[in-house]
Order: C-alpha cells, then structure tokens, then sequence
C-alpha cells in the first residue's frame, strides 16, 4: 500500500476479518509512506498541474520509486531510496508487468477515471499473490503513472472522496475475505450479494416476532427446499426492483423465469381492487 497516511490504512486492516486474517499468516499488508521516496527538504510529493488549474498533481517520481521499492526481492530501507533532482526512472514495459513478472504482481492505481470495482474483480484479485495499491490524492495523480505504471486503474463509485485511503481499504476487506480460511463459513461466502449477479435475500433472527413484525412463515418451516426456493425468488424480486443494472446482466435459469413469473403475479393481485 503506497499511501500519504499509512497510519488510515493501518487502523483500518488491524480489526475484524482482516485483523484476524493478518494474525493467522494469511496476509502480508503493509503501508508505505510515500513521502519516504520523494527528495528535498520538505518531501514534497505534489506539484501545480502543466496547462494550469485549480489544485496540486501528485509527481510520479516519488510514486515509481515506491512502486519499485515494493517489488524489489528483499526491500532496502526506503529512506535509502529517493530520487535525485532530475533522475530519470524507465517507463515499465506493458503497463508494470515486466518488472514483477507476467501474473506475479498487479498494481492497482485507485482513482475515479478507473473501471467500477466488482465483486468479479475482488475475486481476481483475491487470485493473485502480490497487490500494489497506490493510494491518490489531492486532484490526481500524474497520467505517467496511469499510462506506464500501472497494471489496473479501479474506482469503486460515481463519486469524489479526498484521498484513495478509504478506496484501498474497501478493496483489501472485500479480497482479504475471499482468502481461503479468512472466514470460519466458506459457504457463506456462496450467498453473498453479487455472488451470483444478484442481491442476496433478506436475512432474519431471533426473535420471530418483534413489535408485531414477523419473520415469513417458511423460514420456520423445517422445510430447506420451500426455503430454498423463497429466497432465490426473493433474490430476484429485490434486485428487479432495486438494482435492474445488474438485473439486466443476470443469467437467469429456466427456474428463475418461472419464479419471476409468480413474483409478477403475486403483485398483480395485490395491485387488484
């Protein structure tokens, strides 16, 4: 993680599922200050945009040098490592992949201009052995980094936050949780939502009745085939409803076909006078 506030990145991966997951040798997270890598007296790691405009463009030395610190087989002291005024760094050839090694190593720059982050890219990234993440900040990072640096570009929404701290945090939770032994029920990872291109269904406990709602009736039944059924049905009515973005992308079985059906005839009779 090549970030400005190593310090957010760490109170956020030492609790719950990540904690854990990091206590058990399941994952090496580590946050690097970018500042480590960038020269002067004042560390500067940011600078006024070519062209002019408002705000500051974050350098691409100081982010390549870290980039290369983290790929380096045994990392020196990155104090030890910054960049002379002027140096000249090598574009990486084929977007950051011929230094890690074809596979070895994805280096993910986390900005909004990149590609929506999904549960399908979490899974491929839970796939691979070694992540970058570079966090950005104030009005972007250098294009250099984008176009020759790195490996994916992701951004996990239509909006703006001030820095790719909470973005980086995001993405190592939804991988971390995807490790084999990072949850204690793997099969609950089957029912997650986007799982399967849809919403999961709606969950309930104790007690049955609360303030005089009550849990559907099937759920008490015993009956794991009606339950079954119930949810998958519910799974397509919530996400018709609620997300038809994904309802339109999902493959649906001949099954699901049926069951929207009724779904769709349920609401007509209760739309009836």
């Amino acid at each position: 993680m090549i970030t400005l506030f190593p310090e957010v990145i760490e109170a956020g991966v030492s609790y719950s599922i990540v904690g854990r997951a990091r206590e058990w040798g399941l994952v090496q997270i580590r946050a690097i200050q970018l500042r480590d890598f960038a020269e002067g007296k004042h560390k500067k790691t940011d600078d006024e945009p070519y062209g002019g405009g408002a705000g500051l463009v974050m350098k691409p030395e100081p982010i390549f040098k870290a980039v290369e610190f983290c790929l380096s087989p045994s990392p020196p002291d990155p104090l030890s490592h910054g960049v002379g005024e002027g140096e000249s760094i090598s574009p990486l050839p084929q977007r950051g992949r011929g230094v890690g090694g074809e596979g070895k190593t994805r280096i993910i720059l986390l900005e909004p201009q990149g590609k929506l982050y999904t549960q399908a890219t979490a899974q491929e990234f839970s796939e691979q052995e070694h992540l970058i993440l570079i966090c950005g900040h104030y009005e972007g990072v250098d294009a250099r980094v984008r176009e020759y640096l790195a490996t994916d570009v992701i951004s996990i929404g239509d909006y703006v936050l001030t820095g790719g701290e909470l973005p980086a945090l995001i993405l190592i939770d939804s991988v971390v949780r995807l490790l084999p032994g990072a949850i204690h029920s793997p099969e609950s990872l089957g029912q997650d939502s986007y799982a399967d291109g849809l919403l999961g269904y709606p969950q309930y406990t104790r007690p049955e009745v609360f303030r005089g709602m009550r849990v559907p009736p099937v759920l008490l039944s015993g009956n794991h085939g009606a339950i079954a059924r119930w949810r998958r049905q519910e799974q397509l009515r919530l996400t018709r409803a609620l997300r038809p973005d994904l309802f339109a992308k999902a493959c649906l079985t001949q099954e699901d076909i049926q069951l929207l059906c009724e779904i769709s005839a349920a609401d007509s009779d209760n739309t009836r006078p």
